[in-house]
Parts: C-alpha cells; structure tokens; sequence
C-alpha cells in the first residue's frame, strides 16, 4: 500500500469539519500515509495536524477534549475577545483574531512550519484585494492557517507578504484540483452543508443568513468544478441541522459521520485491489 499515492483533499465548513475524522481514521485503519494533503479552513486544521503526525484516533480525542466541556470553551472564547473599544467597532461585527484561537486551542499539536511536516500539505486562502486564491505551501504554518479559516464576520483578516487573506473557502471549498498529478487516487471529503431552519423562526437570523449565504456559494463552486473534473473518492457527512459554529456539538457531529470509516475503508481498499491487479 506504500507505492499507492493518495490525495487527500479536505474541505471547508465549520463545525461539520469534524467529519474529517472518521476519515482520517479510515486512512490509520489501512496503514495508508496519504502521498500529499490539501485543506481549506477546518480542512487546513485537520490536514495539518495530521500531516504533522497526529492519528485520527488522536485527533478525536483532542476534539473531543476541547469542545467536550460547555463552561471550558466559552471561558477560552471569553479571554480571546477583543479587548479595546475600539476593537469592538471597527466593522460594525465583533472578530477574533484567528492566530489567536489557534494558539489557545490548537498550537500544541502543530509544528510550526511546513517543512517540519511530514506529509506535503497545501493550505488554501483567498486574497481579499486580489480577488484571487493563494495556495500556502511553505513558511509559517500557523499564520497561513489563521488565514485560510478567516471566516468573514467571525475572525480578522490575516496580512500576509502584503496581501489581506480571509477564509479560504470563498474561492476553494473542496481543493481536490491543488493535489498533485502523480497521486494514483483522490480522496475528497465535501463537508459544507447547506443552511438549517431554527425552530419556531420563518426567516432565519442575520448570522444565519450570512453563513448560509456562504454555504450555498461554496456549493455552487464545488458543483461547477465537479462538471470538468471530480475526485476517484467524494464523501459527505450526512444532512443534518448543524450549522457552522456549532462547535459545541462535536459528539454529536462525529456520531453521525461515522459510518464514513468504512465507506472510505472499503473503497479505498477495491481501488487498491484493483491497482495491484492491473500491475500483475
């Protein structure tokens, strides 16, 4: 299973990112070290810290310990608000600052650049002033992760080597297409979701609207991409009501994602079958 390169893309989407696990999982499961990684947002999260060598079982159990505790995680957030008045209005939105709640919940289980990985790994963002999508393979790793999550109207714009990046997904949701050529098989994992009525409301909140708003764009690019050309493996986590900072619902996110495991198991080893087949 060695000589079998696999792209692993690993998409954007909030909370529903946890799905990524039971994938990573699938991977541990067959002893296969994927050949290179690319990641969006949650997905740059995930695939750094597997690319730095964490286990998925590992990274389970780290999500579950971060976000398992209620009174924990709203303490975290409170220290991380911003501090000054002005702070509070310069957009008309209270942000964070994404390095920063990278350092508070993640810092201790990634390198600190890309070289000190051990996998290749892109990491996704898109340049605010450029209009356009930059593709961070080396340098810093936590500062280019600040950026490709850099959701709007939750985290502060990232500056990097003179140029405003924010959230990745804005122009990549699903980077399948920023794997290498020599990969014998691409494995996508599409967790954007789409928006979720609130009970007992007709019309949904201003922050739902505008997280909505970013799902259904983010669908409509991967939709448009998979026309031309689409990965050897697409899974998505079920349909459900989990909206994109529900963080607080990881349990209940990865019980459900959890019948991935073994569909990526079991076509991942049919593909791996079937190579060793035709080399005979």
């Amino acid at each position: 299973m060695n000589d079998f390169r696999i792209g692993l893309a690993l998409g954007g989407g909030g909370a529903r990112g946890m799905s990524h696990i039971p994938v990573l999982e699938a991977l541990d499961d067959l002893g296969i070290k994927p050949h290179a990684i690319a990641g969006t947002s949650i997905g740059a999260i995930f695939g750094a810290v597997y690319a730095g060598g964490l286990s998925g079982s590992g990274i389970r159990q780290i999500a579950m310990e971060t976000f398992g505790d209620r009174n924990s995680v709203l303490a975290s957030l409170w220290k991380l608000r911003p501090r000054k008045l002005t702070d509070l209005f310069d957009g008309n939105m209270v942000q964070f600052d994404p390095l920063k709640v990278l350092n508070a919940f993640v810092s201790d289980s990634l390198p600190e650049t890309f070289e000190d990985l051990k996998t290749p790994l892109t990491v996704l963002a898109t340049d605010f002033y450029g209009g356009k999508e930059v593709d961070i393979q080396s340098g810093p790793l936590l500062p280019a992760i600040a950026a490709s999550i850099a959701i709007p109207a939750v985290f502060k714009p990232v500056r990097m080597d003179d140029r405003v990046l924010v959230d990745g997904g804005v122009v990549n949701p699903l980077p399948f297409d920023r794997l290498p050529e020599d990969c014998d098989f691409i494995l996508a994992v599409d967790v954007v979701g789409s928006p979720v009525p609130r009970s007992g409301r007709q019309l949904p909140t201003s922050m739902d609207a505008i997280f909505g708003t970013s799902q259904l764009l983010m669908q409509t690019i991967t939709t448009e991409k998979l026309k031309s050309r689409a990965p050897n493996l697409l899974v998505r986590p079920p349909h459900d009501n989990v909206r994109v900072l529900d963080f607080l619902k990881t349990k209940q996110i990865l019980d459900r994602a959890d019948p991935l495991r073994e569909t990526v198991k079991r076509e991942l080893a049919s593909a791996i079958q079937n190579k060793e087949q035709n080399e005979k």
